[in-house]
């Protein structure tokens, strides 16, 4: 049933969206998943995720994080 997509993408590359949101926008792939063919790429796609404090006194944070998009909305970059 998870079908691994074949990615034509190595971590380390370089890339450029060629659709969405981050269209022409360029960032270095930091991790694949090939059971759901997505990518993350720095600097691209940020979500904010909150989180609460887990434990009495604790302070609770905001993180900023890269979110994947799919492999397909990418091209490599020649060098």
């Amino acid at each position: 049933m998870n079908k691994k997509h074949k990615i034509p993408l190595a971590v380390g590359d370089n890339v450029q969206i060629i659709s969405g949101f981050y269209k022409d926008k360029t960032g270095e792939v930091l991790k694949i998943f090939s059971q759901t063919g997505k990518v993350i790429i720095k600097g691209i796609n940020l979500k904010f995720k909150h989180i609460k404090p887990n434990q009495k006194g604790a302070v609770g944070e905001i993180k900023q994080m890269e979110a994947p998009i799919h492999h397909s909305n990418v091209k490599i970059l020649k060098n």
